[in-house]
């Protein structure tokens, strides 16, 4: 096995439920180098928004949303890799139908998201920096059966941009990215979603005898999600949305560890709907 190599911090946004590529956005960084990370990530909440006004909820209506994630990357060399992650998704709601709050709820694997990370690297130094450019597609391998689908069937392409720079101790990250969600069955279509991501980090320890240390970051994430089609089941309402939080990057040689919470700053929906709550993610990779 390789020693996991300090990496360059871009962080390829892909969707907003499933971002960040394999793995941990870091590694591996050198030709025929491969992993596989597994992440479980989490959000919901039962309040209820009109806007961006939180307002009564007497049905006590929820959603909330489980994803566990199994995601795979191959480096052919530095500047080009190819990525897959497949979810398992719980989730559960209550909404409202006719005036009564009915209980939903469905399981199983979603989406199959298809990845090629593009970057071009230069260095002066001890600085480091990168342009990134990641064309994607999430193809239709989820159930569109049931009340409440875990896909509406549909092939969508995704785009994202990224800039990052890193020198021994601080990096940044801008990343802009988009994705096209096209009509699927039933009728269901997610309408197209728009995002922005900027990460400040901090690099407070390296060990180099034993190949271990830590990264702090700060996210800030943007989300932009125009409206479902009036028969769509799968998808909250259009709207807005800002969430920000801690993450934190534990690594030992060739493993890594990586947590993160962020809190919704802001949300603005299109419709009356559940906010999104809080995202919380934990993850374990390994690279080879």
């Amino acid at each position: 096995m390789k020693k996991f190599i300090l990496p360059l911090l871009g962080l390829f946004i892909v969707a907003p439920a499933q971002a960040h590529q394999p793995v941990m956005d870091m590694a591996p960084r050198w030709e025929d180098g491969y992993g596989f990370q597994v992440r479980h990530e989490t959000y919901g909440s039962d309040t209820l928004m009109d806007g961006d006004s939180e307002i009564a909820n007497p049905l006590d209506l929820e959603r909330f949303v489980h994803k566990t994630w199994f995601e795979g990357v191959y480096t052919f060399e530095r500047s080009k890799r190819i990525t897959f992650k497949m979810p398992y998704i719980q989730q559960e709601r209550t909404k409202n139908i006719g005036g009564v709050g009915v209980k939903q709820d469905n399981s199983g694997s979603g989406d199959l998201v298809l990845g090629v990370p593009l970057k071009l690297y230069s260095n002066q130094g001890a600085f480091t920096q990168n342009f990134g450019f990641t064309p994607s597609v999430r193809l239709p391998t989820g159930s569109t059966s049931g009340a409440f689908p875990i896909s509406d069937g549909s092939t969508d392409l995704g785009l994202s941009f990224s800039y990052s720079s890193e020198d021994p101790k601080y990096y940044t990250l801008i990343d802009a990215f988009t994705w096209i969600n096209t009509e699927g069955k039933r009728d269901m279509k997610a309408g197209n979603t728009y995002g922005l991501d900027v990460n400040l980090g901090y690099h407070p320890y390296h060990d180099d005898d034993t190949n271990s240390g830590a990264f702090i970051m700060w996210d800030v994430t943007a989300r932009h999600n125009e409206d479902p089609s009036s028969r769509n089941l799968t998808t909250a309402s259009g709207g807005s949305r800002v969430h920000s939080g801690p993450l934190l990057v534990l690594y030992k040689d060739n493993v890594m560890f990586r947590t993160e919470y962020k809190h919704p700053v802001y949300e603005n929906t299109s419709s009356i709907s559940n906010s999104r709550g809080p995202e919380f993610n934990i993850g374990i990779g390994i690279t080879f």
